[in-house]
């Protein structure tokens, strides 16, 4: 030990060790001196432990008076020495107490991760927008339901502010962990901040939540057991984890949704190049409040009246393949169909409702969660002549509650092409079509007719009345974008920008889980984006875009907005 220490001290003497490298080798040669003197001390000790248990076990199967002289012969006590300096460095190795300063393999195999952004969003609206006609139903079903009879009430119903210029700075924040559990499984989590618990936005307006620098609210943004197996050709997903599906665009899913349920993802190399990969899962969008019901007593026994359920599920599958033709074109194309299921809404047996706590039967086929473009109608059948109820013993009181006209089932056709000759400048052509298979315009038509003023997306009226026109939003819907630049954005100057064309019709799919951005969120837009990204640092960019939308169908509606963004990346 001293010769190391003298050996290394020469070293620092002549230059060709610095005094922080020199002062780690003789805490290194300390540390390995000191398991060798552990290791040593405990093989003498059980050396001797086997000694004396020999001489014992001699001592008991020998007569007495008997006397004897054990031995060990030195080639078995170096044997023993070296078996047990074995098995302490081993031990050391793994717990770390011989390396001060290192985790132990346990916490080797977690995986820290995360990302912050602090945003300028700017959201523009030019004149001609129809203020009455930008109901939020959202607001409504996530609410106290809407009295619809112009008798009791005279006020509108909550609508989205579609006139009033509005700039916010938000921020948004994100910290996640994975580990590394062997034999192929993992398991995450991943905490997020957010206003609300909205599926497709994590920003916190600041100066939001109260004002006053109230603190802000974090949520659980992800949650998994996640298995690979077969060289990590499949993997198998539980809990909340990332969209499993290949999305090139936010067309039909914004990029940071989270997914409930179950899924498995599968690919293999067929021949060099040319990767086919499959994906499928279930996923349960709305489970039933074990509560659901109304807590009036039934005219018959008198007890509170329970419903039955109504589940909410998306099954999904879809199929398609990487080929690279070239170290420096790249292609991929997939074909997905999702079926969403009991998200329609149902009209209600008759019910009374003589105040706005009253339920009816289907109340829970209502979206739990929505943004804006699909198409509803009212929910409740609301007997109107309950006796001694409103003026002249009939009801004024229509609460209503509001769903889904129609049903969803689309399929999504998706491509992109990577253009890599001018490595590291890349020119990538995404693009996506969605269409609404389950989609019926006969069914909208007849709502439209039933339903009058109470359902959305109506043509101007035909003879220039107040009295909406037939049914005109779709059922389709095309995204294209062209990006030129660096693939990612890792380090200084790295850099892209991109442009594009979006046109979403109302029910092409499901507006909760689209894009939250263009048009603020929804479907029934069409519009151009433009935008750019510039590596400031390691993990450290910018980001500007601008998105103009309009409205496709339905009452007039149009929002430029603007976005500034500085981002982290850990």
């Amino acid at each position: 030990m001293n010769a190391t220490v003298n050996l290394v001290n020469l070293l620092v003497q002549q230059g060709v060790l610095k005094e922080d490298q020199a002062q780690a080798l003789i805490k290194q040669a300390e540390d390995e001196a000191y398991v060798s003197r552990q290791a040593a001390k405990d093989a003498t000790t059980k050396a001797d432990d086997a000694t004396k248990a020999a001489t014992a076990a001699a001592a008991a199967a020998q007569p007495p008076g008997t006397r004897h002289v054990t031995y060990v012969p030195e080639v078995v006590k170096r044997q023993l020495r070296e078996e047990i300096k074995q098995e302490v460095m081993a031990k050391a190795q793994k717990e770390n107490w011989a390396s001060p300063g290192t985790y132990p393999e346990w916490a080797q195999r977690i995986r820290f991760y995360g990302d912050a952004r602090v945003r300028y969003q700017g959201n523009y609206f030019p004149t001609g927008n129809d203020q009455a006609g930008a109901a939020n139903f959202n607001a409504i079903n996530t609410g106290s339901p809407y009295d619809v009879s112009l008798v009791s009430n005279p006020y509108f119903g909550p609508t989205y502010d579609t006139t009033q210029d509005r700039n916010q700075f938000r921020f948004r924040g994100r910290l996640g962990m994975e580990a590394d559990l062997l034999y192929g499984f993992t398991a995450g989590l991943r905490i997020a901040t957010g206003e609300n618990n909205s599926p497709v936005s994590t920003n916190q307006t600041l100066g939001g939540s109260g004002g006053n620098f109230s603190k802000y609210s974090l949520w659980l943004d992800r949650g998994y057991v996640n298995w690979k197996g077969w060289n990590g050709d499949l993997s198998l997903s539980a809990g909340r984890f990332d969209n499993p599906f290949w999305s090139p665009t936010d067309l039909v899913w914004y990029k940071e949704l989270g997914f409930d349920g179950f899924a498995v993802q599968a690919k293999h190399e067929v021949w060099e190049g040319f990767t086919p990969f499959a994906v499928g899962g279930a996923f349960p969008i709305y489970n039933t409040d074990f509560n659901f019901g109304k807590n009036l007593g039934d005219t018959a026994t008198g007890a509170p009246v329970k419903y039955a359920s109504h589940d909410k599920w998306l099954f999904g599958g879809q199929v398609g393949f990487n080929a690279r033709f070239s170290p420096e074109y790249a292609f991929r194309f997939g074909v997905a169909y999702y079926d969403f299921d009991n998200v329609q809404g149902q009209l209600s047996s008759p019910c009374i409702v003589e105040v706005a706590a009253d339920v009816c039967n289907t109340d829970i086929t209502r979206p739990s969660f929505a943004q804006k473009g699909n198409t509803y109608f009212p929910l409740r059948r609301i007997i109107a002549d309950a006796p001694g109820i409103g003026n002249n013993g009939g009801t004024s009181f229509l609460y209503q509650y509001f769903g889904l006209v129609s049903e969803y089932r689309p399929v999504v056709v998706s491509g992109q092409l990577d253009l890599g000759h001018f490595h590291p400048t890349h020119i990538v052509l995404d693009g996506e079509y969605v269409n609404n298979t389950a989609f019926s315009r006969s069914t909208m038509n007849a709502a439209a007719a039933t339903y009058g003023v109470l359902m959305n997306n109506r043509g101007p009226s035909p003879d220039g009345g107040n009295t909406p026109g037939p049914f005109n939003g779709g059922n389709q819907g095309w995204l294209g974008r062209v990006t030129v630049g660096d693939r990612e954005i890792k380090h200084l100057w790295d850099w892209n920008v991109h442009a594009g064309y979006k046109y979403l019709e109302s029910d092409a799919t499901i507006d909760a889980f689209a894009d939250s951005d263009f048009g603020l969120g929804g479907t029934n837009l069409k519009g151009y984006f433009v935008g750019g990204n510039i590596g400031l640092g390691e993990n450290v960019w910018a980001s500007l875009r601008w998105m103009s939308a309009n409205s496709i169908a339905g009452s007039p509606y149009a929002v430029d907005v603007l976005q500034v963004d500085l981002n982290a990346k850990f």
